[in-house]
């Protein structure tokens, strides 16, 4: 089985295969997920990551793909993130995901790379493929959906003492600071046993991360819980990857030390589905993940209507 390394960014030929091999794998192992759509995919492909630097692979014939991240943040240069590696179903128990495999990992070794993560679905062949590598799961999860209602999202509640804010693209350059200060609460989430340091955020690193959603076809949402004096006490950020499309992500969410146990959470989640059922007509639904240990924000989705589903994890492997 040969494998090729990518241009970057791809060829339109390439986008295409890597988009049949998505679809091709998802109708077998999640029918129940709306396909990627070519925006979305050719997105990820043509824009890299904010933190790191993307290496692409395919093998022949349209049978697989794998995209590495490794990662260029300070704190960060020994590890990397393993985006993708996914075999078209017909092609599997056939060596196509070891030559891949071998790809990554001879990459990995070669940038001097001590060990390496995916998010990878629990019972399905990615879990044993990964398992069977040596990859441990070091942070449970699951993923969480919640659909739309055709009446609209239930009321906001009110947060006396708060003014909601709701910005989309960037964060304006006033609010920046504070949001990335914010951002830095998210110190006490679980994280299990990652070989990752979590970033300090600043202002320049908050837009650089919404800009490459936004350069990718998407749109970034903050709704922000803000005090008088100038602080984001709370915040939640929602993610299209394909602003036409029927499915939305929701990313952080956190409450600021100090402004917990006033209903934040709730309020800025309940503002956001609200915001994006009145801008985005086709959604329909919006995932998220959250760790099996983070019990205070599975609460909080619960009582808005989040349903679990399927169980995932961060796997990781030292190398």
């Amino acid at each position: 089985m040969m494998i090729h390394s990518l241009d970057l960014p791809p060829s339109d030929a390439a986008v295409d295969a890597w988009l049949a091999v998505l679809t091709d794998a998802g109708a077998a192992d999640l029918p129940q997920l709306p396909a990627p759509s070519r925006t979305e995919v050719a997105g990820r492909l043509r824009v890299g990551p904010a933190r790191g630097r993307p290496v692409l692979w395919a093998a022949d014939g349209g049978a697989g793909v794998a995209s590495l991240i490794l990662f260029m943040d300070e704190g960060n240069t020994h590890t990397a993130f393993l985006d993708a590696l996914i075999v078209r179903p017909q092609e599997r128990r056939r060596g196509v995901g070891t030559a891949l495999w071998e790809r990554v990992r001879e990459e990995l070794l070669a940038q001097g790379r001590t060990s390496v993560m995916a998010q990878v679905d629990l019972g399905g062949p990615g879990q044993a493929f990964a398992e069977s590598l040596g990859f441990e799961n070091v942070l449970p999860m699951a993923w969480y959906e919640q659909e739309i209602p055709a009446a609209g999202p239930a009321q906001v509640p009110a947060t006396p003492g708060y003014e909601l804010l709701t910005w989309h693209g960037l964060v304006p350059d006033a609010w920046a600071p504070a949001a990335a200060a914010a951002h830095d609460a998210m110190e006490d989430a679980p994280s299990g046993d990652m070989d990752e340091a979590i970033p300090v955020w600043t202002a320049q690193w908050l837009h650089a991360m919404q800009q490459v959603i936004i350069d990718r076809g998407g749109e970034p949402i903050t709704v922000a819980a803000v005090t008088e004096a100038g602080e984001v006490a709370a915040y939640t950020e929602l993610v299209l990857p394909d602003t036409s499309g029927p499915r939305a992500l929701q990313y952080d969410t956190v409450v600021v030390p100090g402004h917990r146990g006033h209903g934040l959470g709730r309020a800025v989640k309940l503002r956001m589905a609200a915001e994006a059922a009145a801008r985005y007509p086709a959604l329909r639904r919006i995932a998220t993940t959250v760790a099996d240990a983070n019990t205070p924000m599975r609460t909080v989705n619960e009582s808005i209507g989040y349903r679990r589903g399927r169980g995932a994890g961060i796997f990781q492997l030292k190398l």
